[in-house]
């Protein structure tokens, strides 16, 4: 089968929908399946990759941490991509490139299968400043409706919660499949990397050995809420450290906060060390109720990290408590969760393996087979 993948989000911009779309592309090409990517160009230029098998549009800035958007039409573009012979396109975006590929379905009356990875309505400040939210998000919410809402279109999202939201907020009148992102769990298996040297890194980012480590990965950003999991720091022993992954606008505000007991490790690799990070925490934390499903989450319990989540319908399907970690709604409950991980050994223990069973449910390689499933029902 030829796959389109059309995408405002791809390398090297690092993100969830880049992490799910290197995971579809390396699991349908291990099953046989040849994948062209259409995204966005790092400039206004238009630019081939991998023997003409990835497409860049040329793109502008948003007022979004590392986002671009692309022009709508472009004629060399369409020229390549009829020579590709696509079976079918699968959009990640309602936006930009997303547009895009309604055009070239149209054109060329190729089946469209589309993913919602993002809550659009929780980043639209970051567009108008903050003014005429109401105003902004109504707009999101009827764009997202048009696209979603085409007939033939097959609709793909990660969680119910997302589904909930189609069906019932953006009255999405339509059958909506149901299909959480996968990971590669064996890159997250500390086993694979017998030369890695857990102390040195911890060293270097100055923390003990004896140091129980909190650990975040993700945008450092306003949505993300880091300023619940740094504003409890005071309150938990000088020997637990929060260590933040990532970077974003945020970064300077959430420094000025911080006591010594977080640290920051800046923006590393994804495709190379980013699990490197995850080897040296005792668990991971979040407190985003953005997400649409939390991909860092299952990364986390493939790293056999139990997950203290905040209770949202993105987490609450795959952290349960007392089994691979615990789900909070408030400061005291976060806290007396992160202290029982901190003073009982059999827990944490315990917990850890949980998340690694629950892990192997999101496999690459399942993924990639249920979206297959779909791809077959429309051609």
């Amino acid at each position: 089968m030829k796959i389109g993948i059309f995408s405002d989000a791809y390398i090297p911009f690092t993100n969830g929908v880049t992490t799910s779309i290197l995971m579809l592309k390396q699991s349908l090409e291990a099953k046989g399946h040849t994948v062209y990517i259409v995204t966005v160009s790092t400039s206004r230029k238009f630019e081939t990759e991998q023997q003409g098998k990835v497409i860049r549009l040329p793109s502008l800035p948003i007022p979004m941490y590392n986002y671009r958007i692309s022009f709508l039409y472009h004629k060399k573009a369409m020229k390549i991509i009829e020579s590709w012979h696509l079976d079918v396109i699968h959009s990640q975006t309602e936006f930009g490139i997303g547009m895009f590929a309604r055009i070239v379905s149209n054109k060329y009356n190729i089946p469209l299968i589309h993913t919602c990875h993002t809550m659009y309505e929780d980043y639209v400040h970051y567009i108008n400043g903050g003014h005429f939210n109401g105003l902004f998000k109504n707009i999101v919410k009827k764009i997202t409706q048009k696209f979603c809402q085409r007939k033939d279109l097959e609709l793909i999202v990660p969680t119910t919660k997302i589904s909930k939201l189609y069906n019932e907020k953006y009255k999405i009148k339509k059958n909506i499949h149901v299909i959480p992102t996968g990971i590669n769990i064996n890159k997250f298996d500390m086993n694979q990397y017998p030369n890695f040297d857990k102390d040195k890194l911890r060293k270097d980012l100055k923390i003990d050995k004896d140091d129980f480590v909190i650990l975040f990965v993700g945008r450092i950003a306003q949505e993300k809420n880091l300023e619940m999991l740094i504003r409890v720091m005071d309150q938990l022993p000088d020997h637990i450290k929060l260590l933040i992954v990532g970077d974003g606008p945020q970064l300077s505000q959430l420094k000025s906060m911080s006591n010594q007991n977080v640290i920051y490790a800046g923006s590393i690799d994804w495709n190379d060390n980013i699990q490197y990070y995850y080897f040296i925490a005792n668990c991971f934390a979040t407190a985003s109720r953005s997400e649409t499903q939390g991909l860092t989450v299952i990364e986390a319990m493939a790293a056999k990290l139990p997950v203290i989540a905040v209770n949202d319908e993105s987490f609450t399907n795959t952290v349960k408590n007392g089994y691979n970690g615990f789900i909070f709604d408030n400061d005291k409950q976060y806290i007396d969760a992160i202290t029982k991980l901190y003073n009982n050994k059999d827990v944490l223990d315990k917990l850890s393996l949980g998340a690694y069973e629950t892990s192997k449910k999101y496999s690459a390689s399942l993924f990639g087979d249920r979206l297959l499933e779909v791809y077959k029902k429309v051609l």
